[in-house]
Formats: C-alpha cells, structure tokens, sequence
C-alpha cells in the first residue's frame, strides 16, 4: 500500500490511503463539507487566537490507513476534538471508533456532533464534553455565517481555558434570495434586473456556499440563464425539509412563479420517514432540473465514464430521482484553491464547468418557452423504436401498443389546439403512412420522404459537433454522402409529417451489422444518417421537444458517460438541449432510469399490458384432467388407480413435463405425481399477457377484472410479511 501526501492541489476521494502531512495542534476539527471548512480557515484569520487549530475533511479520511496515521499524527496530540459527521456515525465508523479510542487514551476532550441540524442522540452520547457544551457547539455551526463561528472557535478556546465565554449562537436567515456581487438580497433588488415578460427560472442551493464564500457556480449560473433571456431567482436554503426554507420557497414562488426550477441541493424530500411530505419544488408544476455540483475533481470527471463518484451518485442522482427531479448535468466540480497555513487543510472550492452550465441553462429554457408557446405553434415529434431493423418491427414498445397510444397522443393533441393536419384514421394507416417511406429495411431507401437535409445543411451541422465525435463517426462510417439514406445530394429521412407534429422511425444503430448484438453496445458510433435524422427535427424542422414513444429506443445507449454526460457523449451530441418525454412501462425503472439519466428524460409510466391466468391446454389439460380423475378415485378401486397412474407419468414423460416439474430418474410415483400436480397448478395460475396497453386506456370488462386480480395477487419485493399480496395481507 502507498500512501499518497494530500497537498499541492490534490483531491482525496478516500479510496486511496493519504497522509494529510498535518502537525499536530490543540484543537482538530473533522468534517465533511467543504463550505464549512472554508469558512472555519476564514473565522481563524480574523481572530487574536491562541490554541493551534487543524481542519480536516472527512471525505480524505475516508481509507482506514488514512484514518490510523491521522490519529496517531494529530489527533493524539490534541486537546479538544471536534467530529461532524453528516449521515451518522454508520458513515465514519471506523474512523469514530479509533478517534474515540485515541482520545479516551489521552483524555483529550471531545465533541461529536452531526453534520445537518438534526439533534443525534447516538452521535451526542459518544461525546465526552457535557451535553449542554456538545449542544452549544453545534448550535454555532447549526446557524452558520461568519459570527457565529467566530464564537464556536472561542467557546473551543474557553473549553481549553485561553478564552472568555463566548454569547450564545445568533439565529441566522436559513432560507432568502442571494444575488451575484450583493450576497443576500432583498425581492425587490433581485427583481430589479429582471426583463418584464420573461420567463422566471429558479436556482435552489445551499446556504453552506454562501458561508463558504462558494458561490462561484451559481454566479455562473445566474449569468448563463439572463444570457438564455430567462429571469434568474436564486434562493439559498438550508434544506428542502426545513420548515423555514420550505415556507421561504412558498413565499418566493407566490410572488414570482419558475417555468423551470434548477435545483442543486441534494436527497430527497419523500424520501424514508419524509415519504408523504409535501415537496416546495413540486407546488410550482414546473420541470425540476437537477444540477450536480459535484465532489469530485473535474479531471477524474473528464477521464472517466462513469461521471460521478458512488457519494455524488447517491445525495445527487438517485435519492433526488425519488421527487421525480430529472437529472441534467454536473455543472461544478471541486478543485483545491490552497493550503491554509493557520489550519494546515487545503481549502477546496466549486469551479463552474462553463460549458456544461451553458447546456443546463439552454436545457431550463426550452422548458420554460415551451410552457409559454401557444399550442397551435408548438412543434412536437414523436420517435417510435425499430427493433430489430424489420417493417414489421415499427413502433415494437414492450408491452405496449405504440402504433395505437402514438394515434391517441396524436389525437390528443388535436384537441388541445396543436396543429395536427389531417390524421390517420387508425393506427394501421399510419403505420402504413410511415412504411410509404424510407424505413430502416433493405432496400426502402429510395422511398419518397417527406423530411429531406441537404448534405451542405448537415455538414454545416455536422461541423458543429465536437471534433472528437466528427473523427469517430468518420472512421467508423465514411464520408456522410456514402450514408444509404443519401441520394440526389440530400439525406432522405423517416419522418412523416402531420402539420406542427412529425411522427419518425427511429434510425438503426447502424448499416449492415447484427440488430440484436449491437442495439446496446456501448462503443458502436452512430452513423451520419442517425446524427441528420436528430439534426433535422432540431435545426430544420425547429422541433420544441420530442417524444420517444414507448420501451425502448436506442438513443439512451449511445456512447458516452453513463450519466452527468460532457458535451463529446453521443446522446447529449445528437439529441442537444431538447425537452425529452418518454413514455415508458411502469414495471422495468431500471432501463427506464437510463434514458433519464442521460438524455434528461421526463419518464411518464404507463400500465403493463392487461394481465390474466394463463390456464391449461393441449396435453397440459389432459394431464390436469387424469389427475382430478386419479385424486377421485382414490381409496375406491386399486386397480384404476394403477391405470390411471401410468397414464399420466406415461404423457408427462412424452411431453417432457416430467424434466421441468424436477422428477429425477427412479423417482417414486406418489412424488412424482405430486410434483407433476403442483407444476401443472403453478402454470395454469401463472399470469400471462392479454393484449397490449394503450397509453390513456384503461382495461374493461374481463380484462379490467383479470387485472384487478394479478394485482391483488402479486407481492412486493420479496413478498415477506407487510410485502406479501392483498390477498395473503387480508387473510393474515
């Protein structure tokens, strides 16, 4: 094992051993924000100080190596030690014991305290201070700002004896408006630089950034949303949960309603034993766009191609996913300003990425011109899946009839005022409409399209991607009027069109490679034929946000980042900054998180197809029978039940159910026939397809009843006690 010495300008992650090469000191203070440390080194500066003082993040000592020479470096020396730990002591277990130990050896004083304003009885009660002085303490870092931890730095020295107590913490302002330059604002100076008829796009962060003087991403961002002509409404909280943010986030929402909300605040509010709470970003109906300021560095971001590390994945992607937020990018990433000397901790700081917050602002704004675009002029296209690359594999969503729910969005549309054109009669004529031109098959390419790009057009466009994806695409596919789509110097598209709304076949992978292997792979390229299809509903046709219509496409799969993608990711390179919808089926979130997470996909569930029994036929039906018949002569005559029992392994045996009820070679003939029974009864119970679901439709009749009962019938997750079905819940 090699340990690496944290200084110079490098970001621990914890997964490697490190020597955070600290003297020791009197009093060490252990956390794992960023922002407070920062604000603690500031809080030092302006002190006539006497203890030494030594700040370090959590998050460095994450490595049980770490943990033990920091211990055996500083924390042995010291004579106070403060831990703040967010997450509870199950996150720095180790770390928790060993500081314990040391300071129980030493008789070090110690204080631990949790990382967010929750009281915690279990951390409190590993303190070896007082109650009343562990509660004090985190009471100045409970409220925050410059004062207050200039007190809790001096109630640290009045515990040591070098100082006078210090006043009790002041209340500070958990929840109000900040504005770049003027720090925290008043309504009427934040409105004061707004456009009259603009949209309003909220920012909702964290007020840490504004103690830790680390609000250089959300400058960023308040610029790049003026600079997209939306009206920017940045607001710090302490948490969504918060009773006092909440009611601040209402207020502000009254006085100017968000078309979008980006929030970069992280967890979720419905979460755990908050599930049911009202969510404050929920009250607008408006997009929330999840923004990850990121707690890795932005070269481990660029190098990798996974985009976040486990801790970023979990506060900042899936517990906010559980409020239904959409993931958009990593618009920040930390890099160390310098070392403090007083402190010995490298201060780290949030850099904004430029062009990655230039995405998310032109992301928040389609969404909020959309809300405001009359729905006469709205430009929509619907995108069906083609898999595999077959006619008759048009519009094949999982459990779900895509050519039909496509004509009921359609017709929907139409009545709510969209410009549709004259519409299909059913959906066999618009299959039919889609087929008239070119398709994916063979030999379909020289159908007359009704969306033409000229190849000047794309390679203007194409120009436009980054160099990377233009050398990718050229190696791997030629030059673009090779492309089997182009004739007569024009790529020659799958797209029909209905007034303001073009419904399209989504283009293959590629040309003359296996569907089935290559739908997913990760590394295979698009073609120039995908990229024009893509460009023409953005560029030509104006397109104001899509519909991929049903699981699944193919767009999720391209290659990339498995999320927070950077602007060299195939999905982000094809699709742009458009307002995605995605109709997907309620049963699979697994492949349905893909697409949201990364092509900033709005999931809309809809019904798994009309569920029933699937009962007995064929052989399966004459087993059943001869059982019921063997079961009722039992005990009445000897010699048909002999009869009767070698009839039924006899047919088992023919139609091979004998080898999937699990009958083993010389089994006896009662278990056997047990055996053959209870498979024949799980088969016939099994539940089975009826039909496929049409968006907007619910079953009727015996499906609607078939339904209801597989409902009732299914457990949840491993069906154990309060998981087990209706049924088995009533009957207990």
């Amino acid at each position: 094992m090699h340990l690496l010495a944290l200084q110079g300008g490098v970001i621990g992650d914890g997964t490697q051993a490190v020597d955070l090469c600290q003297d020791p000191a009197d009093i060490v203070f252990i956390s794992a924000a960023d922002s407070e440390l920062a604000a603690l080194a500031r809080a030092r500066d302006t002190l006539d100080f006497g203890p030494s003082l030594r700040l370090a993040n959590q998050m460095a000592l994450s490595h049980n190596m770490s943990v033990d020479l920091y211990v055996d470096k500083v924390v042995a020396h010291a004579r106070l030690v403060i831990l703040r730990l967010l997450g509870g002591a199950s996150y720095w277990a180790y770390g928790l014991e060993q500081v314990a130990e040391c300071v129980a050896r030493s008789g070090a004083a110690l204080a631990v305290l949790p990382g967010d304003a929750q009281p915690d009885p279990e951390l409190s009660a590993r303190s070896t201070l007082p109650a009343e002085t562990v509660a004090l303490l985190h009471g100045y870092l409970r409220e925050g700002g410059p004062e207050n931890l200039q007190n809790m730095l001096r109630a640290c020295a009045h515990l040591l004896g070098e100082a006078e107590s210090p006043p009790a913490p002041v209340p500070l302002l958990k929840a109000g408006l900040y504005w770049p330059g003027r720090g925290i604002s008043e309504f009427e100076a934040v409105s004061a630089a707004w456009r009259r008829t603009a949209p309003c796009g909220a920012i909702i962060f964290y007020r840490a950034l504004i103690e830790g003087a680390n609000t250089g991403p959300v400058d960023a961002l308040v610029e790049a949303l003026e600079g997209q002509g939306l009206n920017p409404l940045p607001v710090f909280i302490s948490s969504l949960k918060e009773e006092v943010s909440a009611a601040t986030l209402r207020a502000l929402f009254e006085r100017a309603t968000p078309q979008v909300i980006l929030n970069a605040t992280g967890f979720a509010v419905s979460a755990g034993a908050n599930a049911g709470s009202v969510n404050p970003l929920a009250e607008p109906d408006c997009p929330v766009l999840q923004l990850v300021f990121s707690g890795s560095s932005r070269e481990e971001w660029a190098a990798g191609q996974q985009g976040l590390n486990a801790r970023d994945l979990a506060m900042n992607v899936v517990l906010p996913e559980l409020d239904g937020r959409v993931l958009a990018r990593a618009v920040s990433f930390k890099r160390p300003a310098e070392r403090h000397a007083a402190t010995q901790c490298e201060i780290v700081t949030y850099a904004a990425e430029p062009d990655r917050v230039d995405f998310c602002a032109r992301l928040a704004a389609r969404w909020a011109r959309l809300a405001r675009i009359p729905n006469a002029e709205k430009r929509v296209a619907i995108i069906l899946a083609n898999y595999p690359n077959r006619d008759a594999r048009i519009g094949n969503g999982v459990g779900y009839d895509t050519p039909a729910s496509t004509l009921a969005i359609l017709q929907a549309l139409k009545q709510q005022g969209y410009d549709t054109g004259a519409l299909p009669r059913d959906a066999a004529a618009l299959i039919a409409a889609l087929k008239a031109g070119p398709t994916n098959a063979p030999g379909t390419k020289r159908r007359a399209a009704d969306a033409q790009l000229s190849l000047a057009a794309y390679r203007k466009a194409f120009a436009q991607l980054p160099e990377s994806v233009r050398a990718q695409v050229r190696e791997r596919w030629g030059a673009p009027e090779n492309d089997p789509f182009v004739r007569e110097g024009a790529f020659h598209l799958a797209l029909k069109r209905f007034g303001n709304v073009v419904v399209g076949i989504q283009p293959a992978r590629g040309y003359n490679i296996d569907p089935r292997e290559t739908y997913h792979d990760p590394a295979l390229v698009p073609p120039h034929g995908y990229l024009a299809f893509y460009m023409w509903l953005r560029d030509a046709f104006g397109a104001q946000a899509l519909i991929h219509n049903g699981k699944h496409g193919n767009l999720e799969w391209l290659p990339g980042k498995a999320l927070a993608l950077s602007a060299q990711c195939y999905p982000e390179a094809v699709l742009g900054p458009l307002p995605n919808i995605y109709p997907f089926i309620v049963n699979d979130p697994g492949e349905g998180t893909q697409a949201k997470r990364r092509t900033a996909a709005v999931i809309i569930d809809h019904l798994t197809p009309p569920l029933t029994r699937a009962e007995s036929y064929g052989p399966l039906k004459d087993l059943e029978a001869l059982i019921d018949e063997y079961f009722l002569a039992s005990g009445l005559d000897e010699r048909r039940l002999a009869l009767l029992r070698e009839r039924i392994l006899d047919l088992a045996h023919v139609t091979g159910l004998d080898s999937d009820a699990g009958i083993a070679a010389g089994e006896a003939d009662e278990a056997a026939l047990q055996k053959i029974d209870t498979y024949i009864c799980e088969l016939k119970e099994a539940q089975i397809r009826d039909g496929l679901h049409i968006l907007g439709s619910l079953p009727s009749g015996a499906q609607e009843r078939d339904l209801l009962v597989a409902l009732t019938r299914a457990p949840r997750g491993m069906g154990e006690k309060g998981d087990a079905s209706l049924i088995r819940a009533i009957r207990a």
